[in-house]
């Protein structure tokens, strides 16, 4: 049985995957790089080692460094997280050479559910429907034009071994196509060391629906109902929830059919999701599926009431799954808002730096995911994700409202936010009826993003308007008189001027 486990990640993955191997009694192993030596997760690790420089290629992308420290703690396991290692099928096949446990699926699956082409053939055969497209790489300019003007525009050019928004283009205009395609395949090839990519016909309004699953190596495989993922920017989610607004009875039961007959197809064992495009005719297809662990897991903790983390270990063990698909209900609503430190009004650039303060959200029905403290600096290296914010509720408005108050509550100061601009979303009628798809940023953007200024006269203006308003509270300020007893005077200068008393 599993005694000890490296967690071959950071950031607040980390830390909670580390959380359930504490409550589980197991030893956590923390691996860091140079620009993490002062990161949450090396703190809250049992133990902690170095494994590179701070570029990713060179700490948590290199397998060897890291298969090095699991021999050297004696780790009996580890989990990838998400993100960096945890779809390489090489690295699944290296822990198995070295004798170490790797929490989540076979080599053969990750390849199979991995490459993106083959996902697609494999879901045929499974007789899982698949976006109308190619079933095979794309690599000269000549057989994508060929193939677009078979199927029609608009379409989707997309990285045969990508993820998250990488190596993926949208093309509305046939002038647009050779442009797309030669940037997809220079994104994927940078992302993924493979340029290879693929074409599918774009489903107009699509709504993005992910059904969460849980595999033995008995065969047993058993699905944790929908995630809505709709609300994104850069085809990367930005707040998700369970259940989804535009699931009736019928379909969740048919999705979730197929999504369990996807995982059998592909041999799967472990955590895994599939993803599923669904246009305003309740009519799906399959789009992909994620041989790990997702960041919006934890709405469907909430939500079902399993530790998904623990269920990935017990299966590790060879454990059979004890969760029967009968005996699991959803319970209420849970909202995931994912906190970035990038700035909205720019393109979302990210926005790395040093957290002078921050204040996190408590309370009934709220659970914060984070890793971030005052006096650390987020790096550059990474991807700039603070933390993952949840809020619960008994039925959909309660959860928003929740939501509003917990963003409410998030002050962080150093680094710009997205903080503003989900609070933003909440009072967005689209979102609040539950009727938007995954143009529901574009479609709102007059809501979403800040008016930009008209020039240097309007910040010359803005500058002396903040000069002027502040001259005048100055001048009505008058400090508080302090008096002889043991009240703190805390409390007395924080509170408004009119009941200070003087």
């Amino acid at each position: 049985m599993i005694k000890k486990i490296l967690v071959a990640n950071r950031g607040e993955i980390a830390v909670r995957i580390m959380r359930s191997c504490r409550e589980l009694g197991l030893i956590s192993v923390g691996v860091f790089s140079e620009a993490d030596r002062k990161a949450m997760h090396v703190r809250y690790a049992d133990e902690a080692y170095y494994i590179g420089s701070a570029p990713s290629r060179e700490s948590y992308l290199n397998m060897e460094s890291i298969l090095e420290v699991a021999k050297h703690s004696g780790a009996d396991a580890i989990h990838p997280g998400y993100g960096f290692l945890s779809e390489n099928a090489k690295f699944s096949e290296r822990c198995k050479e070295e004798g170490i446990i790797f929490i989540g699926p076979s080599s053969h699956s990750i390849s199979t559910m991995g490459d993106k082409i083959t996902a697609r053939q494999t879901m045929t055969k499974a007789g899982v429907p698949v976006v109308p497209g190619t079933t095979e790489k794309i690599m000269e300019e000549f057989r994508a034009e060929e193939i677009v003007k078979g199927i029609g525009l608009p379409v989707m050019i997309k990285a045969s071994a990508g993820g998250g928004g990488k190596g993926m283009r949208l093309v509305k205009h046939m002038d647009e196509l050779i442009p797309s395609f030669r940037t997809a395949k220079s994104e994927a090839m940078n992302a993924f060391g493979d340029d290879s990519v693929y074409i599918e016909k774009y489903i107009e309004s699509p709504h993005h629906i992910e059904f969460q699953i849980l595999a033995d190596r008995y065969g047993k495989v058993i699905h944790l109902f929908e995630r809505e993922c709709s609300i994104q920017r850069r085809h990367q989610k930005v707040i998700e929830e369970t259940p989804s607004p535009l699931m009736t009875p019928e379909l969740r039961e048919e999705m979730g059919k197929c999504a369990v007959a996807a995982a059998k197809a592909a041999d799967y064992e472990g955590a895994g999701t599939i993803e599923f495009i669904v246009n305003d005719n309740l009519e799906f297809y399959f789009l992909e599926m994620n041989t790990r662990l997702q960041v919006e897991h934890p709405v469907t903790e909430r939500v079902v009431g399993v530790d998904l983390v623990k269920e990935q270990i017990n299966i590790a063990n060879g454990l059979p799954l004890e969760l029967n698909q009968e005996d699991l209900h959803q319970n209420g609503h849970a909202i995931q808002c994912r906190i970035y430190a990038e700035d909205p009004d720019h393109n979302f650039m990210p926005q790395p730096g040093l957290v002078t303060h921050i204040t996190v959200p408590l309370g009934l029905g709220v659970r914060y995911d984070g890793y971030v403290y005052e006096g650390y600096e987020i790096p550059m290296y990474y991807d700039p994700l603070i933390s993952k914010l949840i809020s619960w509720g008994k039925s959909r408005q309660e959860s928003i409202a929740r939501m509003r108050r917990a963003l409410y509550e998030y002050k962080i100061t150093g680094v710009k936010t997205n903080i503003k601009f989900l609070e933003r979303i909440m009072d967005i009628p689209d979102f609040i009826d539950g009727k938007y798809n995954t143009h529901f940023i574009e479609t709102n953007s007059d809501k979403l993003f800040q008016p930009k200024f008209c020039g240097t006269e309007c910040e010359d203006m803005a500058l002396i308007a903040c000069f002027i308003d502040y001259i005048d509270k100055i001048g009505k300020i008058q400090p508080p008189k302090f008096t002889d007893d043991l009240a703190s005077t805390w409390k007395d200068f924080g509170r408004k001027r009119s009941i200070l008393r003087l």
